[in-house]
């Protein structure tokens, strides 16, 4: 019977999240040119091609795609397995800071599986903007940050997943078509604000703050609301919401790196266990 390595189903599941080989590499620790090798070699493996060839950005053949379902569960009893043996020996208080939609919406599943495989790690969980959580990381508050970057300016985190940007309205209003623009915002430094404030000074549209909130609850309740619309990353988007795009005259809006910061020369166990966890979980 064929073993699949699980070290070649990461990197190919992680090639599929991120779009490229390029940054696959970058995630799992290996260059470009080694995860085209552990590619081919997946492909020899199985005697199938896994991605269609010539095109920019990774594509998938039906092969590849059944490949990625079952990668995917495999990595995660495999990580499931490992974190369960290596429970009695990781313990400790963490300092985590992470930005508020990523609490509401992905985090909480994934620190309820680490604590369920941890028992001996306390979290102490605090949320803001990204650019406030990697300052304060820098002054000792932190043990662990997630962050948002743009594309390219990492700021020496791991990155662990890559977030296409959404726009969002509410169901039961048009506020997005209305002139100027009305925006619901978080304040300045908002990686979110500075995109969409750039964006649309960029195309000449003219707009507002009509709503300002620090907060992803505020946030979504004044979109709900009809107080304007705002942007949002895509796997942090919720029900009840209305989706905006280039039909409805909103322009693609790119993406953001999803990161994980630790200091790497005094990080303890269970603060490198979190962040591999973290990591394995975004996949």
């Amino acid at each position: 019977m064929l073993n699949l390595p699980t070290e070649l189903l990461r990197s190919f599941v992680k090639a599929v999240e991120l779009g490229s080989f390029t940054r696959a590499g970058d995630a799992v620790g290996r260059t470009q040119s080694a995860i085209s090798l552990q590619m081919r070699r997946l492909e020899e493996m199985l005697d199938t091609p896994l991605f269609e060839r010539g095109t920019h950005r990774v594509r998938l053949t039906e092969e590849g795609a059944t490949l990625a379902d079952y990668a995917r569960r495999v990595l995660a009893l495999n990580d499931e397995a490992v974190a369960s043996l290596r429970r009695p020996r990781v313990a400790g208080c963490l300092r985590l800071g992470a930005p508020h939609e990523y609490m509401a919406s992905l985090l909480p599943t994934i620190l309820g599986k680490f604590a369920q495989s941890h028992p001996g790690v306390t979290l102490e969980v605090t949320c803001d903007l990204s650019k406030n959580l990697l300052e304060r990381q820098a002054k000792g508050e932190f043990d662990l940050v997630i962050a948002l970057h743009d594309d390219g300016q990492r700021g020496g985190g791991v990155l662990v997943h890559t977030e296409p940007l959404v726009w969002i309205s509410g169901i039961d209003h048009a506020r997005h078509d209305q002139q100027p623009l009305s925006l619901v915002l978080a304040p300045p430094p908002c990686i979110y604000r500075n995109r969409v404030l750039h964006t649309l000074g960029r195309l000449n549209r003219s707009w507002r703050v009509s709503y300002t909130s620090s907060s992803y609850s505020g946030i979504l309740a004044a979109v709900r609301a009809g107080l304007g619309v705002t942007l949002l990353a895509a796997s942090t988007v919720p029900e009840g919401v209305r989706r905006l795009g280039e039909r409805e005259g909103f322009p693609e809006m790119g993406v953001l790196d999803v990161c994980v910061h630790r200091n790497r020369e005094n990080a303890s166990e269970a603060a490198n266990c979190l962040a591999d966890y973290v990591a394995g979980s975004f996949v």
